[in-house]
């Protein structure tokens, strides 16, 4: 039924069912589309405008571009632009809370500089958080794991840190991209770009409607590492990152140009070692947001 893809990552490299992300879109949004039509709990977003409906819209939106992407091949540099697309629910249905709490600045109130410091929220700050979130999850990718496990603790953690009557927003989506990251991990399937686009639109849009930006931007901190290291050498030195197999056919690199080639530079891991690890290097700094959400006033 799904189109087959090699795995580059295994010796001989075996054909793997690619797309199956598809699958969390259609769960996912089936299930916000009934949140919005019971309402279990009357939740009423900025605007009196459901959040979950609102979700389900980004949700779907992501879907798309990444489908369109698994079909088309897009290049980096187009699509890299493509989720401020997946902003135009929020942007137009005035979601998510014009007031953010910041490391270095303390809470932002943008009401208080009026409709020219609301505009700037909506229109500047709601896609930037999108873009980058989505860009940055969608490049951690390529080895089986790293496109399921590592969102799927980062959904936890938001979960986790958001409050008691939106994270029932969060249960099934992540229940669903849980159990493809269980077959993905086995190298059964690939969620494809379908998967990562939605599941990092998923991210983005509710940090924003629970207004935990905060939280979401230190979790996200190994994503922004790999995504500056794969950037920096692509526009300054024009070179990617790879992995090669080493004698006892592991993963190894001789260079540092993203956070997988970072780890394995010189080191033989198993795929599922380098997993393990970015797994939990993801883990951490979630906790670490999480910890410190707490913490704060």
């Amino acid at each position: 039924m799904f189109p087959k893809v090699p795995d580059y990552h295994k010796p001989n490299r075996p054909l793997v069912a690619n797309g199956l992300g598809v699958i969390y879109v259609l769960a996912s949004v089936t299930y916000l589309f009934l949140l919005h039509w019971f309402k279990p709990v009357e939740i009423a977003g900025s605007n009196n405008v459901s959040p979950a409906l609102t979700l389900a819209v980004c949700i779907l939106f992501g879907g798309f571009m990444g489908l369109l992407d698994d079909w088309m091949d897009l290049r980096w540099r187009y699509k890299a632009f493509l989720p401020i697309l997946a902003a135009l629910p929020l942007v137009v249905l005035r979601q998510g809370t014009p007031v953010m709490a910041t490391y270095f600045w303390g809470k932002i109130n943008f009401t208080e500089y009026g409709m020219l410091g609301e505009a700037f929220f909506y229109f500047v700050v709601i896609p930037l958080i999108v873009t980058v979130t989505t860009n940055t999850v969608n490049q951690l990718g390529g080895l089986n794991g790293l496109e399921t496990i590592c969102p799927s603790i980062l959904l936890f953690g938001l979960l986790l840190g958001s409050k008691s009557e939106l994270q029932l927003f969060l249960y099934l989506p992540l229940l669903v991209y849980i159990i493809l990251a269980f077959f993905n991990f086995r190298g059964k399937i690939f969620v494809g770009n379908t998967g990562s686009f939605a599941i990092g639109i998923t991210i983005a849009s509710y940090a924003l409607i629970a207004n935990i930006e905060q939280t979401l931007a230190l979790s996200i901190l190994p994503y922004i590492l790999n995504s500056s290291l794969i950037l920096l050498n692509i526009f300054l030195f024009r070179t990617r990152a790879s992995l090669s197999f080493s004698e006892d056919k592991r993963l190894i690199s001789d260079h540092r140009k993203s956070l997988v080639t970072l780890i394995t530079y010189n080191r033989p891991l198993s795929e599922r070692q380098i997993v393990v690890l970015i797994s939990i290097l993801i883990a951490a700094s979630t906790l670490i947001a999480l910890f410190v959400q707490f913490l704060s006033p």
